[in-house]
């Protein structure tokens, strides 16, 4: 039973009939949230302003991101001191488990890349069976690059690992559904997304790729971590340039 919203009606002053009125559902559906099935976000929304409440108050256990305790750091499946420690069996399920969406931003990722023999032509299936898969990459001639190749001192060598990561990438330059962009800002953190699961490496600094640690994530909730992270990658993504361009593809 839901203890929450009813206290939230009576203190509004609100019956079930005029509550599913204000919020455009059958009285028989309010009865239904009132004894405990939870309203999809929207109407949790809409119920929650009806109400004047918040969802969090309402419904807690749809946004584990608020709670307070362990429900807080729900969507933290793992956590790695390096991203060498992550087992490679998990990044190879994670891939090869994606079946509709495959997001990677970082400077330069071949491990990625690298951990099946046919990393390509599993990619370009899943292109083709529906899934959207995105590959942000660094420009290997950005100021930023530079910069961090100084910071991490490796010798001059980030560009060409970069161009490197990006070279495994030619064949899949004319498959729908693939897209590859180059961005010139700095990165905070690399984002490896496969559908609802991510691996996020937060950077040290002076640190080199492997060495940044690393958490696995599985969305729960749009207000979690996992969509704080899903939300930056969106926002770098609108900043990268297509390659190869599109004049040349």
């Amino acid at each position: 039973m839901s203890h929450r919203l009813r206290t939230a009606m009576l203190r509004a002053q609100l019956e079930p009939a005029a509550l599913a009125s204000a919020v455009g559902v059958d009285v028989k559906t309010v009865n239904r949230w009132l004894a405990g099935r939870i309203p999809h976000q929207r109407t949790r929304l809409a119920v929650a302003d009806a109400l004047g409440e918040t969802e969090a108050d309402l419904w807690p256990q749809s946004r584990p991101d608020l709670t307070v305790g362990a429900e807080a750091t729900a969507e933290v499946v793992g956590a790695y001191a390096h991203r060498a420690d992550i087992p490679q069996q998990l990044w190879t399920a994670l891939l090869v488990g994606a079946t509709k969406r495959i997001d990677l931003l970082g400077y330069a990722y071949p491990f990625v890349l690298e951990l099946l023999p046919d990393t390509m032509q599993r990619l370009a299936d899943k292109a083709a069976a529906g899934a959207r898969i995105r590959l942000a990459f660094a420009d290997p001639d950005c100021p930023h690059v530079a910069e961090r190749d100084a910071l991490e001192q490796i010798g001059g060598t980030l560009p060409g690992r970069i161009r490197n990561a990006i070279n495994f990438c030619e064949p899949l330059h004319q498959v729908p559904g693939v897209e590859i962009g180059l961005h010139t800002v700095h990165l905070y953190n690399s984002v490896f997304r496969f559908d609802n699961q991510m691996i996020v490496t937060p950077h040290l600094y002076r640190a080199r790729g492997y060495q940044h640690p690393a958490l696995h994530l599985r969305e729960l909730s749009p207000h979690g971590i996992f969509g704080s992270y899903a939300d930056q990658f969106e926002q770098m993504w609108q900043t990268t340039t297509s390659y190869p361009n599109q004049e040349s593809r």
